[in-house]
């Protein structure tokens, strides 16, 4: 995923979710999250906050199942944006 990059800032409470279920409300995985103060009630998270690059930030999967995903940010440094300007999700049908 990339935010924009132009300017060095960090996305605050960066959260990658996968699920089944496309209101989310069951079967979630979540991949990343650095949400450290649980400010956006998603539970607290563990991963780094980073300063967004060119080269963006890949997010592992982690061998998780699902059909849909979600991405969540609450800001970042500079401003109250939170600037997705390209996401990629590569992976392998069901069989």
């Amino acid at each position: 995923m990339w935010h924009y990059h132009k300017q060095a800032q960090a996305y605050i409470d960066v959260i990658v979710q996968v699920s089944d279920d496309p209101e989310f409300k069951t079967g979630v995985t979540t991949l990343w999250n650095s949400d450290d103060d649980d400010s956006s009630a998603m539970g607290k998270g563990a991963d780094p906050a980073y300063v967004e690059t060119n080269h963006g930030r890949i997010i592992d999967g982690k061998g998780a199942k699902a059909r849909y995903i979600r991405l969540w940010s609450n800001g970042n440094t500079s401003n109250d944006m939170n600037h997705y300007c390209e996401v990629q999700v590569y992976g392998t049908p069901a069989k």
